[in-house]
Protein backbone atom coordinates (compact mmCIF):
# COMPACT_ATOMS: atom_id res chain seq x y z
CA UNK A 1 0.00 0.00 0.00
CA UNK A 2 1.15 3.19 -0.94
CA UNK A 3 0.55 7.06 0.45
CA UNK A 4 1.17 10.21 -0.32
CA UNK A 5 1.27 12.97 2.33
CA UNK A 6 1.84 16.76 1.46
CA UNK A 7 2.39 18.32 4.78
CA UNK A 8 3.91 17.23 8.15
CA UNK A 9 0.07 17.65 9.74
CA UNK A 10 -0.25 14.95 6.68
CA UNK A 11 1.99 12.15 7.78
CA UNK A 12 1.33 12.76 11.01
CA UNK A 13 -1.92 12.43 10.61
CA UNK A 14 -1.58 9.01 8.34
CA UNK A 15 0.68 7.97 11.71
CA UNK A 16 -2.53 8.76 14.27
CA UNK A 17 -4.42 5.92 11.53
CA UNK A 18 -1.65 3.63 12.02
CA UNK A 19 -1.31 4.02 15.32
CA UNK A 20 -5.22 3.79 16.52
CA UNK A 21 -5.24 0.09 14.61
CA UNK A 22 -1.96 -1.25 16.39
CA UNK A 23 -2.34 -4.22 18.65
CA UNK A 24 0.36 -5.55 21.30
CA UNK A 25 3.15 -6.71 19.41
CA UNK A 26 3.27 -4.74 16.74
CA UNK A 27 6.82 -4.31 15.50
CA UNK A 28 6.85 -0.85 12.93
CA UNK A 29 10.08 -1.17 11.03
CA UNK A 30 10.61 2.24 9.43
CA UNK A 31 13.28 3.15 6.64
CA UNK A 32 13.93 6.12 4.93
CA UNK A 33 16.62 8.72 4.54
CA UNK A 34 16.95 11.59 6.85
CA UNK A 35 14.52 14.17 7.11
CA UNK A 36 12.16 11.34 5.19
CA UNK A 37 9.76 11.49 7.95
CA UNK A 38 10.29 8.67 9.80
CA UNK A 39 10.01 11.06 13.61
CA UNK A 40 7.13 12.54 12.15
CA UNK A 41 5.08 9.59 11.51
CA UNK A 42 6.26 8.20 14.89
CA UNK A 43 4.28 11.64 16.56
CA UNK A 44 1.30 10.50 14.60
CA UNK A 45 1.14 6.61 15.75
CA UNK A 46 1.65 7.76 19.26
CA UNK A 47 -1.16 10.08 19.19
CA UNK A 48 -2.95 7.09 18.11
CA UNK A 49 -2.19 5.23 20.86
CA UNK A 50 -3.54 7.88 23.67
CA UNK A 51 0.26 9.15 24.14
CA UNK A 52 0.07 12.89 24.66
CA UNK A 53 3.58 13.83 25.50
CA UNK A 54 6.01 15.26 22.81
CA UNK A 55 7.47 12.25 20.33
CA UNK A 56 11.46 13.53 19.68
CA UNK A 57 13.85 11.38 17.65
CA UNK A 58 15.85 9.03 20.52
CA UNK A 59 19.30 9.37 18.64
CA UNK A 60 21.31 9.68 21.69
CA UNK A 61 18.88 8.04 24.19
CA UNK A 62 18.78 4.80 21.48
CA UNK A 63 15.40 4.31 23.02
CA UNK A 64 12.09 6.12 24.06
CA UNK A 65 9.62 4.45 26.16
CA UNK A 66 5.97 6.65 26.61
CA UNK A 67 2.98 5.33 27.75
CA UNK A 68 -0.77 5.15 26.45
CA UNK A 69 -3.26 2.30 25.47
CA UNK A 70 0.05 0.53 24.57
CA UNK A 71 3.33 1.02 25.96
CA UNK A 72 5.78 2.45 22.50
CA UNK A 73 9.60 1.39 22.86
CA UNK A 74 10.74 4.31 20.01
CA UNK A 75 13.86 2.97 19.28
CA UNK A 76 16.73 5.13 16.59
CA UNK A 77 19.63 2.46 15.30
CA UNK A 78 21.39 5.19 13.66
CA UNK A 79 24.29 4.91 15.62
CA UNK A 80 24.69 1.18 16.27
CA UNK A 81 27.65 -0.46 14.65
CA UNK A 82 26.12 -3.68 14.82
CA UNK A 83 22.82 -6.24 15.83
CA UNK A 84 25.05 -7.30 18.19
CA UNK A 85 24.61 -3.63 19.93
CA UNK A 86 21.37 -3.96 19.09
CA UNK A 87 19.99 -7.02 20.83
CA UNK A 88 22.61 -6.03 23.88
CA UNK A 89 19.96 -2.95 24.53
CA UNK A 90 17.67 -5.44 26.01
CA UNK A 91 15.33 -5.45 22.65
CA UNK A 92 14.00 -8.81 22.94
CA UNK A 93 11.70 -7.63 25.84
CA UNK A 94 10.21 -4.91 24.15
CA UNK A 95 10.20 -6.63 20.56
CA UNK A 96 8.05 -9.61 21.97
CA UNK A 97 6.55 -8.13 24.71
CA UNK A 98 2.72 -6.23 25.62
CA UNK A 99 3.74 -2.53 23.70
CA UNK A 100 4.54 -1.16 20.20
CA UNK A 101 7.39 -1.26 18.96
CA UNK A 102 8.78 1.71 16.29
CA UNK A 103 12.28 1.32 15.05
CA UNK A 104 13.89 4.16 12.92
CA UNK A 105 16.77 2.88 10.94
CA UNK A 106 15.10 -0.42 10.83
CA UNK A 107 17.56 -1.37 7.62
CA UNK A 108 20.37 -2.00 9.87
CA UNK A 109 18.63 -4.46 12.24
CA UNK A 110 16.31 -6.28 9.94
CA UNK A 111 17.75 -9.46 10.58
CA UNK A 112 16.68 -9.68 14.24
CA UNK A 113 13.40 -8.03 13.80
CA UNK A 114 10.08 -10.38 13.88
CA UNK A 115 9.12 -12.24 10.83
CA UNK A 116 5.66 -10.23 11.30
CA UNK A 117 6.77 -7.05 11.13
CA UNK A 118 5.40 -3.91 9.67
CA UNK A 119 7.79 -2.37 6.85
CA UNK A 120 7.24 1.67 6.85
CA UNK A 121 9.01 2.99 4.02
CA UNK A 122 9.52 6.80 3.44
CA UNK A 123 11.17 8.79 0.53
CA UNK A 124 10.53 12.90 0.53
CA UNK A 125 10.41 14.74 -2.91
CA UNK A 126 11.36 17.92 -4.15
CA UNK A 127 8.06 19.35 -3.12
CA UNK A 128 8.46 17.96 0.18
CA UNK A 129 5.64 15.41 0.25
CA UNK A 130 6.44 12.16 1.80
CA UNK A 131 5.51 8.72 0.20
CA UNK A 132 4.87 6.37 2.11
CA UNK A 133 4.73 2.16 1.57
CA UNK A 134 3.49 0.20 3.99
CA UNK A 135 3.87 -3.54 4.02
CA UNK A 136 3.10 -6.94 5.63
CA UNK A 137 0.30 -4.89 7.37
CA UNK A 138 -2.11 -6.75 9.27
CA UNK A 139 -5.09 -4.81 10.09
CA UNK A 140 -7.20 -4.21 7.08
CA UNK A 141 -7.65 -1.10 5.43
CA UNK A 142 -5.51 2.02 6.21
Amino acid sequence: MTFVTHSSDETIAFGKKIGSQLEKGAVLALQGTLAAGKTTITKGIAAGLGIDENITSPTFTLISEYYGRLPLYHMDVYRLDSGEDFVNLGTDEMLYGDGVCVIEWSEKVMDLLPPYSIIIKMEADKDNDRLITVENWPYGEL
